[in-house]
């Protein structure tokens, strides 16, 4: 393992400015998403609609620092033949892969589940990085509910996490290790900080269990946020205050970044959510975005699957990166989302 070569993809994938777009949805979300849009769930289609992604020159040149991609995405060529993983590198961005294969029911754990895919990890591995992937992602999903999270659950997940993250740093690839705490559930900001700082907490132990160089990863976290079902709604600056102490509390300096999950916020909370964070500086870390739906709601809907509407996707997806772009250094207000409007 080149440790050094590792911390410089890490750094660079949470550069100031640049954060990561989340281009991963599994063929059954993906569906979902072109369902709401009225296209259908194509082979063709989803590399029509991501390489609109990755040929919005300005929008990935300035801030887009990696793309997560599925497994179906990375061995896909744009309909010109060029490789959609060289449209990413020639863009300034780093190509990276999604390696998990989902969620299965925890035993003897109700309404649990853990993160599988760990069989053959290391031969697919070697595999993703021939093919140009510098980093991965594997996401683990803590549930909070009556009764659980179980400690059995956040336990299986964070080992599972680990060794991922032990597997990627002896191919040479980057971990992004993604411990969610769903914001599903009337719980209250002050539960999700409980939770996710029990998740964090065992996670970083098993990593440190399992010998990963914490210089050579990336965290992808839930904020601390209150449930979607929560009556009382945290504020933009209790959650990014909460959230803060959560991760000095939690997340070591050695680690190079932060790149949080949107999970189910719109696409301007979550971008207000990052830039209130910032007024709170100066950080330990990198601390920037790593967004699916808050980068691609807004794209997804003006392309609607019509080749003349490329442009106008472009700009929608160009606009969300630049606001999260200037969220990841403090320098957004909600002002310039309407001027965009």
């Amino acid at each position: 393992m080149n440790l050094t070569e590792l911390n410089k993809i890490a750094t660079a994938m949470v550069a100031p400015g640049k954060g990561i777009l989340a281009a991963d949805e599994s063929s059954g979300t993906i569906k979902k998403r072109f369902d709401a849009i009225g296209v259908e769930s194509t082979e063709e289609n989803r590399r029509d609609y991501r390489e609109m992604l990755f040929r919005a020159k300005d929008a990935m040149s300035q801030y887009i620092s990696g793309v997560i991609l599925y497994d179906e995405t990375i061995w896909q060529n744009a309909k010109d033949g060029t490789p959609l993983v060289k449209l990413i590198e020639q863009a300034g961005a780093i190509p990276g892969i999604k390696v998990d294969e989902g969620t299965q029911a925890l035993p003897l754990c109700p309404g649990e589940t853990v993160t599988v895919g760990l069989d053959k990890l290391a031969e697919r591995l070697k595999k993703y990085y021939e093919c140009g992937a510098r980093f991965a992602k594997w996401r683990a999903v803590i549930d909070i509910g009556s009764g659980i999270p179980s400690m059995t659950a956040i336990s299986v997940n964070a080992h599972a996490l680990a060794r991922y993250a032990a597997l990627c740093q002896a191919a040479q690839i980057v971990p992004i290790v993604e411990p969610e705490v769903l914001m599903d559930g009337d719980h209250d900001i002050e539960r999700c900080y409980e939770v996710t700082q029990r998740v964090l907490n065992k996670t970083f132990q098993e990593l440190r269990v399992q010998r990963v160089a914490l210089e050579g990863m990336v965290l992808k976290p839930n904020m601390a946020i209150s449930g979607k079902k929560c009556p009382k709604q945290a504020s933009v600056e209790e959650v990014a205050e909460k959230t803060i102490r959560l991760l000095k509390a939690c997340v070591p300096a050695a680690v190079p970044g932060i790149a949080f999950l949107s999970g189910g916020q719109t696409d301007e909370e979550a971008t207000a959510h990052l830039n209130a964070m910032h007024k709170l500086g100066p950080l330990p870390w990198g601390l920037t975005f790593s967004y699916g739906r808050a980068l691609q709601a807004a794209p997804q809907k003006a392309w609607s699957g019509k080749p003349e509407n490329v442009a106008a996707g472009q700009r929608a997806f160009s606009h969300r990166a630049r606001m999260n772009g200037l969220a990841s250094k403090g320098e957004w207000q909600s002002s310039l989302e309407q001027k965009a409007a």
